[in-house]
């Protein structure tokens, strides 16, 4: 990623505040759903 699209993204999210709560969000539920994939196992024992 360059200087310019690191400029870019920047600009963009100062000028719409929404956009970064929207990618906030999205990235908080992403992580939690991969908390929960990783925890959802049972355990069975034997045939």
């Amino acid at each position: 990623m360059s200087e310019d699209d690191t400029n870019a993204v920047a600009e963009y999210l100062s000028n719409h505040p929404r956009a970064m709560g929207v990618l906030f969000t999205a990235l908080l539920l992403l992580s939690q759903a991969g908390t929960v994939a990783a925890g959802n196992h049972g355990a069975i024992s034997g045939p």
